[in-house]
């Protein structure tokens, strides 16, 4: 993974402050995938976005994430720290006892279900897909018509809205097995009642909030250089961090 240097950090920041959170974390993840088409990345399945942002957030700030949550149960602030490689390999890992999948286009896995006369082909949900299921008024419904490559049963086509529940279950199952990292929840046990609590993990967010944070620290280092020193931004952020921050030290120190 290439990743940009102060500056372009700083532009994808800029861009994304009038940006809502599904185009944040857009720009996040073209940040992470410089190497891929942008009109490629929405089609991606969720769960490579996720290993992308979770890769880019190690690259970026470290292996460790803090963590505050709060007991569902009694309300007791819960601090942990979560490892950000782990979660890259459980997102990007795949069952393969889902059955083989097969790409249909740019960035696109489809997997396949064979049951009781039943011949499915599911294409794994991108961002785009659930960005657009979300709007309909049966999200479920939605996301099943937009996502079905092929439905046979006993040699006769089938539609989208004809599945049966038990041959829908089983394409959500196949999903979920091909693609685990697309949904990222904790299970944390309280320290103080014993209680455990679930959560789901939004990296594009926790990144986003930690990405701003930097942006205006750095920021207002270029304020103080450029008010000490008379440099420009692009000087500035030229320079190394850890020559930033001796610089900052003389300017105190003055």
């Amino acid at each position: 993974m290439a990743i940009t240097g102060a500056a372009g950090l700083l532009a994808t920041w800029e861009a994304g402050l009038a940006e809502p959170p599904a185009g944040r974390a857009l720009l996040l993840h073209r940040t992470a995938r410089p190497d891929l088409d942008a009109g490629t990345l929405p089609a991606l399945p969720v769960g490579k976005r996720e290993a992308d942002l979770f890769t880019l957030r190690r690259a970026l700030f470290g292996e460790r994430m803090q963590v505050r949550l709060a007991c569902a149960a009694c309300g007791e602030d819960m601090e942990f720290d979560l490892d950000t490689a782990e979660f890259a390999r459980s997102a990007a890992g795949r069952d393969e006892s889902a059955g083989p999948g097969a790409a249909v286009g740019p960035g696109e896995v489809v997997v396949r279900v064979r049951s009781d006369g039943w011949d499915v082909e599911f294409r794994l949900p991108g961002v785009a897909d659930l960005t657009a299921a979300g709007r309909a008024e049966d999200p479920r419904r939605a996301l099943l018509a937009r996502c079905l490559v092929s439905a046979v049963h006993d040699g006769a086509a089938v539609a989208a809205g004809d599945l049966p529940g038990p041959v829908q279950r089983r394409i959500a199952e196949a999903v979920e097995a091909a693609d685990p990292g697309a949904d990222v929840t904790l299970n944390v046990a309280c320290p103080e009642c014993g209680q455990a609590t679930r959560a789901e993990l939004d990296i594009a967010s926790y990144l986003w909030t930690e990405l701003d944070a930097w942006a205006r620290d750095l920021l207002l280092d270029v304020h103080l250089l450029a008010t000490a020193y008379g440099w420009s931004e692009p000087e500035i952020l030229a320079l190394s961090p850890l020559r930033r921050r001796y610089y900052l030290e003389l300017c105190a120190d003055v």
